[in-house]
């Protein structure tokens, strides 16, 4: 790999992914370290660490080490992008997981040069969710407008895009409680069950760390945030069959068969549509449905009128968590 002029330290960013006792599947990027700090306070800390979440420089076709905590190794390498992917049968995953399901793996540079700087010891953590044998059901969820006010369903989304770049992730809330009503649900009915939770969205990987800290520190259930490749109008990569949220959410459901799940969105985008068709295709696996309602009388209207197409499938709309919570429990869900 060439390190031509490279200034920055390098590394590794670990997603939080998901497989099983023998699914193998890690997520991440490798990249020079910009300097993003999302712990600095004021707009002007905000727009800076903005634009170094979007400014790249990634490393191509670079050779990377995956060791688990047996000292398994595997090796992969990075794209054009920078992303890295290994999605294979591995058998034995499920015992090296902790309680909570979480497998804890070491990503490493297998190939450098002497007057590279590494971030660290060239040891980067990454992390991939294993649901335990405790696990009653899954819980899909959306981020914007669903768990976090950002202003999606706003006129070009201008809300969206303001709050994003010009307000520190600790400047950011919750929902009305949704942290409380996402824990319930990852108790589960026994109250330990340890229920896996994924949170999927169409914004950028740039921002994993933003919404990774916004989940963390509003102490939503940890979980996987899947996102997306952020595509530029010269992008030369294959644009994917699927959206994005529909193929992350049929992944999520391949991969558990056996494990039944709620889906939870908001009115704002499409949500409605994505998650109806999901469940017409997956009848089985889907428990329950909860789109909250967003503040746009037209978007509530069409979602209410779609939902009376489709009786049989139990979704609703809920202006607040305490609504779910109440469905939820009335189902069995929680206590």
């Amino acid at each position: 790999m060439s390190f031509f002029k490279r200034k920055d330290p390098i590394l590794i960013d670990g997603y939080q992914s998901y497989g099983s006792d023998n699914h193998l599947y890690v997520l991440g990027r490798a990249l020079e370290h910009e300097g993003v700090n999302l712990k600095q306070k004021g707009v002007f800390s905000a727009l800076k660490n903005s634009y170094k979440q979007f400014a790249t420089d990634e490393l191509r076709h670079t050779k990377l080490r995956v060791t688990l905590p047996d000292n398994r190794v595997f090796y992969t390498k990075t794209d054009a992008e920078g992303y890295f992917k290994i999605d294979q049968k591995v058998e034995g995953l499920g015992a090296l997981a902790n309680s909570e399901g979480w497998m804890q793996l070491v990503v490493s540079f297998d190939d450098l040069s002497k007057d590279i700087v590494v971030m660290g010891d060239n040891e980067f953590s990454c992390e991939m969710l294993i649901p335990s044998s405790t696990t009653e059901y899954g819980v899909i969820s959306d981020i914007d407008d669903t768990i976090l006010h950002t202003g999606v369903a706003s006129l070009l989304k201008w809300r969206l895009i303001l709050n994003t770049i010009f307000k520190n992730v600790k400047k950011r809330i919750p929902l009305e409680g949704a942290p409380e009503l996402y824990q319930k649900l990852h108790q589960g009915i026994s109250g330990k069950a340890a229920n896996p939770m994924f949170y999927v969205s169409n914004s950028p990987w740039n921002l994993y760390h933003y919404l990774e800290t916004f989940v963390r520190d509003h102490l939503f259930p940890k979980g996987p945030v899947l996102l997306r490749d952020f595509r530029t109008p010269f992008e030369k990569t294959p644009k994917p069959e699927l959206p994005h949220k529909q193929h992350e959410i049929r992944n999520i459901l391949k991969t558990y068969p056996a494990l039944k799940f709620v889906l939870i969105g908001d009115s704002g985008e499409h949500d409605v549509d994505i998650y109806l068709e999901i469940a017409r295709e997956y009848p089985d696996q889907i428990l329950a449905v909860y789109l909250r309602s967003v503040d746009d009388k037209k978007r509530v209207s069409r979602v209410k009128k779609v939902l009376t197409h489709y009786a049989n499938i139990p979704a609703i709309l809920v202006e607040k968590s305490a609504f779910a919570e109440e469905h939820a429990r009335s189902i069995g869900l929680i206590v």
